[in-house]
């Protein structure tokens, strides 16, 4: 058995960042950016006006008076000059004229025909955004996962199209003869498949695009079958069949379909036997079927992968820290993600693992919001303990 830690480092071996396609804007929310998109123009492109009042020009004080000559709007600019004791009527996001070197806003003007009187209570603000004070032509916005902010920065900047890292296409593949699918009638000795739905939302939450194949039952034949089906995938993902009993054949079929294993075995719970490798090009992961074991190996290596695809920067989940709210015992020879508990704490949230850790209980899992990680040969910890865990 390999640790954790040199099973994430070699299934990120066997991926690498796809190239890049371009995707008009609006269809890029979500997607990564594996390079900096660059402004095509300043924004604002104008000095413009931030209020809706009056542009005028030099000093100004309670009193002054002004003679209005024209008018400015969004998308209508004053063709003129703003000279001294002259004023044009402007509104918010409009061109600031030639000349004018602040916006009084409306609320402290008296206007009368085409003449307009300060009041006693000026506002201190010149009340103009300056030409490129949001962004310059050339800066770049840095590659990233696009939010709907970003986006509309890109629009900003007007870029109407966007490269952002092909989606990677994930084959997930269930096995087993006890397994249908749900709202089928299964036999009494068969269950609902469960897991490959939750693994299958994980990574399309990601940004891959997944096809979902048919059970792969426990003959050499219809595995190699299905594992025929997932041509094309850059991720295989299997579930179920990949340990030593005599109707687990992933390892033996996909070797002979030319599987190239990195690592059979892990030291972790849950999650033992867990196998990767490479499968006629593409990365192949092979979990267990338990459905908690399968879900738990999805967060910790699945994901990963596929951000490996999508070349994110920092695939790995995030590790967070909290306090133990109860005493725990020692974890023995493999690393133990335990699911468990957040509650509110002071600095650092309490956690608390759930009583039953059975990898079957997929109940307790949705009831979890954290992995608590009990690393491999860590004895028992007390009761406000600082511990790592894994936000679900």
């Amino acid at each position: 058995m390999i640790s954790v830690e040199e099973a994430t480092a070699r299934v990120l071996g066997l991926c690498r960042p796809l190239e890049p396609e371009r995707v008009p804007l609006a269809q890029a929310a979500g997607r990564v950016m594996p390079a900096p998109a660059l402004a095509g123009r300043d924004q604002p492109p104008f000095d413009a006006s931030a209020m809706d009042g009056y542009a005028v020009a030099g000093d100004v004080a309670p009193g002054m008076a002004f003679r209005v000559i024209g008018m400015a709007a969004a998308g209508h600019v004053f063709a003129g000059r703003v000279g001294p004791g002259e004023a044009v009527r402007i509104f918010t996001g409009a061109p600031v004229p030639d000349g004018a070197t602040r916006v009084v806003i409306q609320e402290d003007v008296t206007a009368e025909g085409d003449r307009i009187t300060l009041g006693d209570r000026l506002d201190a603000s010149t009340n103009i955004r300056a030409r490129g004070q949001d962004f310059r032509a050339g800066d770049a916005l840095p590659p990233r996962r696009l939010r709907p902010a970003d986006l509309a920065l890109l629009a900003a900047m007007n870029i109407g199209s966007v490269a952002v890292t092909r989606r990677p296409a994930v084959a997930v593949i269930p096995t087993g003869d006890e397994l249908v699918m749900p709202g089928e009638a299964p036999r009494a000795d068969q269950i609902v498949a469960s897991n490959v739905f939750a693994l299958k939302a994980m990574a399309e939450a990601e940004g891959a695009e997944v096809r979902l194949l048919p059970i792969a039952r426990d003959t050499e034949a219809d595995l190699r079958v299905v594992l025929g089906l997932a041509e094309g995938a850059d991720l295989v993902v299997t579930v179920g069949g990949a340990s030593v009993g005599d109707h687990d054949l992933v390892g033996k079929v996909a070797g002979e379909m030319g599987l190239e294993r990195s690592f059979y075995k892990i030291a972790m719970r849950p999650g033992k036997p867990l196998m990767a490798g490479r499968l006629n090009g593409a990365a192949m992961l092979g979990l267990p079927g338990n459905p908690v074991s399968a879900i738990v190996c999805g967060h910790l290596f699945m994901v990963p992968m596929i951000r490996t695809m999508l070349g994110q920067a920092d695939p790995l989940p995030r590790i967070a820290r909290a306090r133990l709210a109860e005493a725990v015992g020692p974890t023995g020879p493999r690393t133990h993600y335990m699911r468990a508990k957040l509650s509110p704490g002071e600095g650092l949230p309490g956690i608390a693992p759930f009583v039953s850790q059975d990898s079957a209980l997929l109940r307790i899992l949705t009831e979890s919001d954290a992995l608590l990680i009990r690393p491999a040969g860590d004895g028992p910890r007390a009761a406000g303990d600082v511990v790592d865990y894994l936000p679900l």
